[in-house]
């Protein structure tokens, strides 16, 4: 029942950041109402030509790895960065938003918490590769 629940949560989540990235490109939901200061802070974004297109091809992406539970574990792991993102911009200067993006985060890491074992071999690898570092060489 568990399994069920996620796998329904990450396709909602895959669809609701797949729907994001494209509508960075589209436009095609209409914008909410915008203070001053977070009409400044989008201004400020696309005058950086590259941020806005970054995002939505991480969130695209992301979104779609998350989704398809084959990949959802390194899905996780792309769009985390742009989760955080998310939630700091809404602790700073949006508290209207951040129900939404405090469940959205909370699933990410339910995935995260739920691929662990799928994450431990590159940290053993890194670990190994410390010590192996961190050993004498005996010539």
């Amino acid at each position: 029942m568990k399994n069920k629940i996620l796998t329904v949560l990450c396709i909602l989540f895959g669809l609701m950041m797949i729907n994001s990235g494209l509508n960075k490109f589209f436009n095609y939901m209409p914008m909410p109402e915008m203070s001053e200061e977070m009409m400044q802070i989008i201004g400020s974004f696309m005058a950086i030509k590259w941020i806005f297109p970054l995002v939505a091809i991480i969130e695209i992406i992301g979104g779609a790895l998350t989704a398809i539970p084959k990949t959802r574990a390194l899905g996780a792991l792309v769009i985390l960065p742009v989760m955080v993102g998310i939630i700091v911009h809404h602790l700073v200067h949006d508290l209207s938003g951040i129900g939404i993006a405090l469940i959205l985060f909370a699933i990410n890491i339910w995935v995260i918490v739920a691929n662990w074992n799928k994450y431990q071999p590159i940290i053993e690898s890194e670990k190994n590769q410390i010590k192996e570092k961190s050993e004498p060489i005996n010539s």
